[in-house]
């Protein structure tokens, strides 16, 4: 990569942070610095771009604010990572209502490699009839069945996936996708509805069939804004609730 900063190709204004930003993403989405590992200094950046090192402190900023990077006080800055006990339940939103902190155990139901169905496929980006891999699993609060997941993935970057190596990682399973397979979650977004309860969900979350349920759909994506899994969960609510925080 050239260390120096190009025109914005675009006749649209680009502030030079923003530019530095953007080479910093590419930096990240090659690999080139990796999960968990410390980033240059800041004055090693500003040589490498030759920009100030305001410029690059505003860059670094932005990249932290958005959970790509983590600033450690007397340590520098270090890449994000899912392994991490702050970030790695950063997109499970549920709390119970007590306010108690409770860890969560999880069930793995199922996880199978199929074609994936066509609102599947429109969601990640496949072409109909693509391989898509297919994880169904319950989350577990306090002992008691809280949540159940129908996960979709494409099958071309988790190449290897399976039950097994699911159920045997210790970690989060998003610390596993970016670890074993190189796939990082850097954003989400949501569709929550109420449903009822019916069927398999409501055999796993141990509830009546027609209990009220939350039903979570999250696109996940990396860089580039490129969806790479579809969760469907289904929350019980009558003991926990969603929270989220607006800014």
């Amino acid at each position: 990569m050239s260390s120096a900063v190009s025109e914005p190709a675009s006749p649209a204004f680009s502030p030079l942070y923003q530019q530095i930003k953007a080479l910093m993403v590419r930096e990240l989405q090659a690999g080139t610095w990796r999960p968990g590992e410390a980033i240059p200094s800041e004055t090693e950046l500003a040589v490498r771009f030759k920009v100030s090192q305001g410029t690059v402190r505003k860059a670094i900023d932005e990249l932290a604010t958005e959970n790509l990077l983590v600033r450690r006080q007397g340590r520098g800055t270090f890449v994000a990572t899912h392994a991490e006990q702050t970030t790695q339940y950063r997109f499970l939103r549920l709390q119970s209502d007590d306010g108690e902190a409770s860890g969560t155990q999880r069930q793995f139901i199922d996880c199978r490699r199929l074609r994936a169905p066509a609102d599947v496929a429109r969601a990640l980006g496949l072409r109909s009839g693509d391989a898509a891999i297919q994880i169904k699993r319950v989350l577990s609060l306090r002992g008691a069945p809280v949540v159940f997941d129908e996960i979709w993935l494409p099958a071309a970057p988790f190449k290897g996936l399976t039950a097994e190596k699911l159920s045997g990682y210790r970690g989060p399973m998003y610390g596993l996708f970016e670890s074993e397979f190189g796939v990082r979650m850097i954003r989400a977004e949501e569709k929550i509805r109420a449903v009822a309860a019916e069927g398999q969900a409501a055999e796993l979350l141990a509830v009546s069939a027609g209990t009220p349920l939350l039903s979570v759909e999250r696109l996940s994506l990396t860089y580039g804004d490129k969806p790479v899994e579809l969760r469907r969960g289904l929350y019980n609510t009558s003991a926990h609730h969603y929270r989220n925080e607006l800014s």
